[in-house]
């Protein structure tokens, strides 16, 4: 984002907090504190095979101790040879399996995805169908056709990632509990990781095409709404819920967690205070003056120009989001990661529940 055009740069000269230098000081602040790295042992594959090898080699030793005929060293050293090589026909048959296996669920995997993203096509144009029925005019669909088409997208793409946030969830919560090495866990955190960063980039291009949609949270459930702040979730009061959750926690850890928490309410009210500035000149701009059908009102053009910083301001709030994963992800051991991403995507999943739960209680009779 070009500094220039975001909302801080008027913050600054009014006096208020610039979260943008907090979050930049995040990274020498917390750079020590890594203790995420990984690596990689790639001699597994070659230290089963010597064990496989060493083995056939004790029991060929063995079968030298009962015998000193040629013929039938001869013959044992034939059939050594052919266990060899039907084991090793077998693991290779095993293994071809499993990649078989792997297509085929990647496959239907595929085929689900887009019979879901067929039904939704479907819904959306059963609900057009009827809001056209309602008797709008030409233009005003004209209208609505070219502002929600990216609304449409984002829709059916955000509806996707929920459902591959619950088939991450899930086995996230399978590894932990099956206590797996820290690589292939590793990897299931790094994948949650860029799966958060996949919609940032998808609000991104929602809020270009109707920011006031993205901000009203109308693509969340009514309970996750209920908690909305600036398009999304609150960073600090995330990290007050969930960071007791990755316990233990060493007394750095907790230190920096809390510094961290710090930094983000900083950050959160300062953007909430650029809001405020911003609905105000909003306020201003569009009060004075009468409206008159049909004329050009001057006071519109300064509005829609200061509209352009509320999509800096939804970037700005979902970087702080962002910023407060990494964050955690640096601080956290990797375990202690997993179980934090577990935690928040299990956090999201129980909204969502309680919201159908809301929408389909029992209604009474004078309570409807």
């Amino acid at each position: 984002m070009d500094a220039t055009s975001s909302p801080f740069v008027s913050s600054r000269r009014m006096g208020v907090y610039d979260p943008i230098h907090q979050i930049s000081t995040w990274e020498e602040n917390f750079k020590s504190n890594d203790t995420n790295n990984l690596t990689v042992s790639t001699s597994i594959i070659g230290e089963v095979d010597m064990k496989l090898d060493n083995q056939f080699q004790s029991e060929d030793d063995t079968h030298g101790i009962f015998g000193t005929s040629v013929k039938y060293d001869q013959d044992t050293n034939r059939l050594t040879d052919k266990t060899q090589r039907r084991l090793a026909q077998n693991r290779e048959a095993a293994r071809k399996s499993r990649l078989r296996k792997k297509a085929y669920v990647q496959q239907l995997e595929s085929c689900r995805l887009k019979l879901l993203q067929l039904e939704q096509e479907v819904d959306h144009a059963k609900q057009q169908g009827l809001y056209i029925g309602n008797g709008l005019g030409s233009n005003n669909l004209g209208f609505a056709g070219s502002v929600n088409s990216g609304i449409t997208l984002f829709k059916m793409e955000y509806g996707n990632w929920v459902e591959e946030q619950n088939r991450q969830i899930l086995e996230l919560r399978t590894a932990l509990s099956s206590h797996i090495g820290d690589i292939q866990l590793g990897t299931l955190v790094q994948g949650i990781m860029n799966h958060y960063t996949k919609l940032f980039g998808m609000k991104s291009a929602a809020a270009k095409a109707d920011v006031f949609y993205v901000m009203s949270g109308m693509w969340k459930t009514t309970a996750e709404r209920f908690f909305l702040w600036i398009g999304g979730f609150r960073p600090s009061e995330l990290l007050k819920v969930l960071v007791p959750l990755s316990e233990p926690l060493t007394e750095q850890q907790r230190f920096d967690a809390y510094g961290l928490e710090k930094s983000c309410q900083q950050a959160e009210d300062a953007l909430s205070q650029g809001m405020e500035k911003l609905q105000q000149m909003l306020s201003d701009s569009v009060g004075p003056g009468q409206l008159v059908e049909g004329t050009h009102i001057p006071q519109m053009d300064t509005a829609m120009e200061r509209l352009e910083a509320l999509v800096s301001f939804v970037n700005q709030a979902d970087h702080l989001r962002q910023e407060t994963l990494r964050q955690m992800y640096r601080i956290l051991t990797i375990r202690q990661t997993g179980r934090f991403l577990l935690a928040l995507g299990e956090y999201f999943q129980r909204l969502r529940a309680l919201s159908k739960l809301w929408i389909n209680r029992p209604q009474f009779p004078g309570h409807a």
